[in-house]
């Protein structure tokens, strides 16, 4: 399947992972979890990201996202560690998971098949099984609801996420001509230029997601920074005009307002160095929905850029050939 027809699937993928999430049935160790580790790499990983700030707030307990061969050392029976690898067979998860085992941590796997739910099954795991068969930076819809379903079931967040969930495929829904409009004049502004990725930290993941959409749909470099981090750094780099930069806010009306003053204060800084500055409000009554909605249409953003890039938006024929030099050795 083709990468816009994918991406234009968003809000159907999210509500049938509301269907594959109400199946879930738990049987973890009743232990207390005192911290929540969530371990997979980019497009698997993302959903980890985006599901520790969406419930970050409502959590009693630590959230951390691993993207790494290996656990820290502090992981034991009452660690929660959730395995997120869409195709079940990346390495660094499959260490991970090991590291998990040895540890005796409460493990949840969520794939769409490979050696992980082989794995899962054969020590009597919890896991959730997801659609396979795509690009997984495709499937976030599938990993991250099925994470938060995962959360909820062990008692660690309420169900007022699955509304969250139900009025951000409404938000989706109703909007989507207008994502795409919108989408499409940003993919123009954006081509033969570099992104420079601004959100507030809350919504890093966003600024993530939509840098990863950009570097493999759209086959561009980019990069991204938080407010107000960055303010204490990278904001001393925006000093001249060798560079064909196209700087992007992330915006929310929602976004604390000292961070607001800050990036009204940034903008006039780095209009000085870039032809032009984009910004990107969010729309949504929830963080939830908001997330959601910038993701989908930086996701648009990316498939347009592919198109006009005149490149294919799914191929990743250099990763591919990483993995193939990493089997080798």
């Amino acid at each position: 399947m083709t990468m816009d027809k994918l991406v234009a699937g968003f809000a159907d993928q999210l509500r049938e992972a509301i269907a594959i999430g109400n199946k879930i049935q738990m049987h973890a160790s009743k232990a207390e979890t005192r911290n929540i580790i969530v371990t997979g790499l980019g497009g698997s990983g993302i959903g980890g990201n985006l599901v520790s700030e969406i419930v970050g707030p409502e959590l009693k307990v630590p959230f951390q996202i691993n993207k790494e061969y290996g656990l820290p050392n502090y992981v034991n029976e009452h660690t929660l560690v959730i395995c997120s690898s869409y195709s079940g067979n990346t390495e660094e998860t499959l260490a991970a998971f090991d590291d998990a085992l040895k540890a005796k941590a409460k493990i949840v796997c969520i794939t769409s098949g490979g050696k992980l739910l082989e794995l899962a099954k054969l020590h009597n795991l919890d896991h959730v099984v997801i659609p396979g068969g795509n690009p997984p930076r495709a499937c976030l819809g599938y990993s991250s609801v099925q994470q938060m379903f995962v959360l909820n079931r062990l008692g660690l967040i309420s169900n007022k996420f699955e509304a969250e969930l139900n009025n951000t495929i409404n938000l989706l829904e109703r909007e989507s001509e207008h994502i795409k409009t919108l989408a499409h004049a940003i993919a123009g502004k954006l081509q033969n230029r570099i992104p420079v990725l601004y959100s507030v930290t809350d919504m890093e993941s966003v600024a993530v997601r939509f840098r990863q959409q950009i570097n493999e749909n759209s086959k561009m470099l980019c990069w991204h920074h938080v407010v107000p981090e960055m303010n204490h750094n990278e904001l001393v780099g925006w000093r001249n005009r060798i560079g064909n930069w196209a700087p992007i806010f992330l915006r929310s009306r929602e976004d604390f307002e000292r961070n607001q003053q800050r990036i009204e204060i940034n903008k006039g800084i780095v209009a000085e160095f870039a032809e032009q500055v984009i910004e990107i409000y969010a729309k949504g009554e929830s963080h939830m929905e908001r997330a959601y909605y910038l993701i989908h249409l930086g996701d648009w953003v990316s498939v347009y850029l592919a198109e006009l890039n005149g490149v294919d938006a799914v191929e990743v024929k250099v990763i591919d050939h990483l993995k193939n030099e990493l089997a080798k050795i």
